[in-house]
C-alpha cells in the first residue's frame, strides 16, 4: 500500500476529475435526453421519427465507439474541442439515449384520461406536460435515472482510453510505473463503490420522497 499512500494526492485528483466528469455528463444527458423524450411524444411525426432514429442508433453502439467518434472524428469535421469536453459530449450523447426512453416510459404511465381532462380545462400542451404529466411521471423515473447516474459514473472510465487522467487513467499510469495492481486497483474499487453508493443513496431518498403514501 506504500504506492497508494505516496501517490494518494494524484489518486484523489483523478477521482475528482471522475466526479466532475460524471456530474457534467449526466446533467448534459438529462437536458438532451429530456428534449429527445419530448420529441418522442410530440404530435409531429417528423420529430418522433428523428428522435427514435437517434435513440435506436446510439443505444446499439458501444460507449467506447461513441467516445472515439467525439474525440477523434469530430476534429476532422472541423469541430475541435478539448479532450475533456470531447469525452463529456460522447458520454452525454450516449446516456441521453437511455434518459430519453426513461422519460418516454415514465410519461406513458400517466393515464390518458388525466391528459384529456387537462386539455379539456384549457391547458396547453406545454402546461399539460409541466403541470400534469411530468410531476407524476417523475415518481416512476427516479430509480431508472439513478441507475443511469451510476452507469455514467462507471462509463467515465472510457476517458482513460482517450488520455483523460480521471481515476482509471491515473491508476493505469501508476500501475505501469510501479506494477502494483492489487493495491492500486483495490483503491480504485473503493472510490468507485463510494461514488456509486452515494448515487444510490440519493436516488433512494428521492424515490421515497416522491412515493405516494397510501
Amino acid at each position: 500500500m506504500n504506492v497508494v499512500a505516496d501517490h494518494f494526492g494524484e489518486i484523489l485528483t483523478g477521482f475528482g476529475r471522475t466526479v466532475l466528469l460524471t456530474l457534467v455528463s449526466f446533467a448534459a444527458a438529462l437536458v438532451l435526453g429530456g428534449l429527445l423524450g419530448l420529441c418522442r411524444v410530440a404530435p409531429l411525426g417528423v420529430l418522433r421519427s428523428l428522435a427514435a432514429c437517434y435513440v435506436h442508433t446510439v443505444r446499439n453502439l458501444p460507449l467506447l465507439l461513441v467516445v472515439v467518434v467525439t474525440v477523434f472524428v469530430l476534429p476532422q469535421l472541423g469541430l475541435t474541442l478539448s479532450l475533456n469536453t470531447s469525452v463529456t459530449v460522447g458520454l452525454a450523447a450516449y446516456i441521453a439515449s437511455y434518459v430519453c426512453e426513461i422519460l418516454r416510459s415514465g410519461m406513458e404511465t400517466v393515464p390518458a384520461g388525466q391528459v384529456e381532462a387537462a386539455r379539456a380545462v384549457g391547458l396547453t400542451t406545454f402546461q399539460c406536460l409541466r403541470l400534469v404529466v411530468l410531476p407524476q411521471a417523475l415518481r416512476s423515473m427516479a430509480q431508472p435515472l439513478g441507475n443511469m447516474f451510476i452507469a455514467t459514473a462507471l462509463g467515465t472510465a472510457v476517458g482513460s482510453v482517450a488520455g483523460v487522467n480521471e481515476l482509471s487513467g491515473v491508476i493505469r499510469q501508476l500501475n505501469v510505473q510501479y506494477v502494483e495492481p492489487l493495491a492500486l486497483f483495490a483503491s480504485a474499487t473503493v472510490l468507485y463503490v463510494a461514488l456509486t453508493l452515494a448515487g444510490g443513496l440519493i436516488t433512494g431518498r428521492l424515490e421515497r420522497r416522491l412515493r405516494i403514501h397510501r
